[in-house]
């Protein structure tokens, strides 16, 4: 892991790319509020459609797709983001990292013009879900693509060369950013995302409620204090850092 004691200067933009509404909170929010805080502007890019994200078989998919889209704003704004949130909407679960998703990637990267693209680690051994994977491909192919102009050369955007590229979810992690005092804020951008409370958080309705959103509060600052140790603070997220691009 490098020193989080000597950490990267925080970007004057950033874009988070993601298969689901909840995946950036998940795998990098104490990161970007962090970056927010300091000045910078957040952008997410969430890929799908999370019409996947219940256990009800009966579920009104319209209707949750809408309160995810919601959902993913309202966490955003709980991060402390000024940016966009930008909504592909492909179908949950049938993510495929194609030619064309790949130039609708780089022309959000080109548009946007972070300096750090987040995404996820498409390297990851013994990923389940295809999503993930998918999505860890089109962001890599979606940075290479958006830095050279002579890809997709009829978008209407001028090429853009991000400074770096943080992948999270990694098997070997390089750098664990320091996100002390910013637990809290990871935690209620990814409360924002009620629908999944049962799926993904183990909050149910009823007299338990409060005592198993305190559980999953506890999970996830422990596991922020887990990362953070390894690299000598109190709280961190882990990523892989590929630099020069």
């Amino acid at each position: 892991m490098t020193d989080a004691a000597a950490p990267p200067p925080i970007p004057a933009r950033a874009l988070a790319i993601a298969a689901h509404p909840d995946d950036v909170e998940f795998q990098c929010g104490a990161t970007l509020a962090k970056w927010a805080a300091a000045g910078c502007v957040i952008n997410h890019l969430i890929l799908t459609d999370g019409s996947k994200g219940t256990w009800n078989p009966h579920a009104d998919i319209d209707a949750l797709i809408r309160t995810r889209r919601a959902e993913q704003d309202d966490a955003a704004t709980a991060l402390g983001s000024t940016g966009e949130v930008v909504f592909l909407g492909l179908v949950d679960g049938e993510l495929q990292a194609s030619l064309e998703l790949r130039g609708q990637v780089a022309f959000w990267i080109r548009k946007l013009r972070p300096q750090i693209v987040l995404g996820h680690d498409p390297w990851k051994r013994y990923r389940l879900h295809p999503d993930h994977r998918e999505a860890g491909w089109l962001t890599v192919d979606g940075v290479v693509a958006a830095r050279d102009p002579h890809f997709f050369k009829d978008q209407d955007v001028p090429h853009h060369r991000p400074d770096a590229l943080w992948l999270f979810e990694a098997d070997e992690p390089d750098h664990v950013e320091d996100v002390s005092g910013f637990a809290d804020a990871k935690v209620a951008a990814l409360l924002q995302h009620k629908s999944q409370f049962e799926t993904t958080m183990a909050i149910n309705d009823g007299e338990a409620a409060t005592e198993e959103e305190a559980r999953f509060r506890a999970r996830i600052v422990d596991d922020l204090a887990r990362v953070g140790a390894a690299a000598g603070v109190s709280h961190g997220e882990a990523f892989k850092v590929i630099t020069p691009l």
